[in-house]
């Protein structure tokens, strides 16, 4: 589940318009979820083409031992229903930290997300090095401290560049490149040298990360492309955000004069997003963007079910261009 009553976590894909995750201090938020998922695993707990069950993604606990003890709530209620199915049970600060975790339940696989920082617009641009091959292997170990010290098996649940648009760069192949090798070398480190499962982000998108993704010259593409303009230039899409001189000029200002004033605000949990991040979260991706839907919801008035099935149909398979390179490489490895 991505978004639990009240917010699980701090960020936009949980649905939580606010920097605070209510979940964790009300019990009645956590009685919600346990029924909800004593319902699906009534549900599903005879069928076999279901692996298991991935309660929370990306869970994002202050107090750390909050999500511990929804935890053992949680697999209490479900194997009570279904003792079969696998859990698949995320580190907390968003499936990155399982240093509060001390117990292992039985059939339960521990899952970690394992992005680099590299392979996104605004990061250091991965060429090969020595040191950016340690960088990654050592981010990978800390991970799953709690793995190997408890011998219990890792699934990476998310992982991937995001791939150069050469529509708004000049040199995107060479670029993109660079996010295949990071992509060969942190798959060299989950197949060859720790052997454990994964599975990639993501099957489907826009043009950012899909294994498949809509045409360019889709209906889709057409109707929203202006409006992903804008959102590029207000630097609205954190998942994909690229330089802005607009954007920059009041944000990081900003950010400089709140460390000014309020040093404490660069340890505000989660610490590792800096003061600038937790800035953009809560003025760009939540208060400027929640502006915007209206406008973007008008792109779609008066279209006739005809009309909005053509949309729609621009993210049939048959309609999508595929991430060559990428599948390439995937099956590659999917079937080493």
């Amino acid at each position: 589940m991505h978004a639990l009553p009240g917010g699980h976590n701090q960020n936009w894909h949980a649905d939580n318009p606010t920097p605070y995750a209510a979940f964790w201090d009300f019990k009645d938020h956590q009685d919600r979820v346990i029924w909800l998922w004593e319902q699906l695993a009534a549900k599903y707990k005879d069928n076999t083409w279901v692996a298991g069950y991935n309660p929370i993604n990306e869970p994002a606990d202050e107090l750390q031992y909050r999500l511990i003890d929804f935890y053992q709530r949680l697999e209490k209620a479900i194997r009570i229903i279904d003792p079969n199915h696998i859990l698949f049970l995320d580190g907390n600060t968003y499936s990155m930290d399982f240093s509060h975790f001390t117990e292992v339940f039985p059939n339960t696989v521990y899952a970690m997300h394992d992005y680099s920082s590299m392979g996104f617009p605004l990061g250091e641009p991965y060429l090969s090095s020595a040191e950016q091959k340690s960088q990654l292997r050592s981010q990978y170990a800390r991970k799953v401290d709690f793995h190997t010290k408890m011998n219990v098996p890792v699934w990476n649940g998310e992982f991937g560049p995001i791939y150069a648009n050469p529509k708004y760069e000049s040199n995107h192949e060479a670029i993109n490149a660079q996010r295949y090798a990071l992509l060969g070398e942190q798959m060299k480190i989950y197949n060859e040298e720790a052997k454990i499962s994964w599975t990639i982000w993501l099957y489907k998108d826009i043009g950012l990360q899909g294994m498949v993704y809509a045409s360019p010259d889709s209906p889709w593409m057409k109707l929203i492309g202006p409006f992903l303009e804008k959102k590029k230039e207000l630097q609205l899409d954190m998942w994909g955000k690229y330089p802005s001189e607009e954007a920059d000029a009041v944000m990081k200002p900003l950010a400089a004069w709140i460390d000014k004033v309020s040093p404490s605000v660069k340890t505000k949990y989660p610490a590792y997003w800096g003061t600038l991040r937790h800035l953009d979260r809560a003025v760009l991706h939540t208060l400027l963007a929640d502006s915007l839907q209206t406008e973007f919801a008008e792109l779609f008035r008066g279209k006739s079910m005809e009309e909005l099935d053509n949309l729609a149909r621009s993210f049939h398979f048959d309609q999508c261009v595929q991430r060559e390179t990428l599948n390439q490489m995937m099956a590659g490895r999917a079937s080493a």
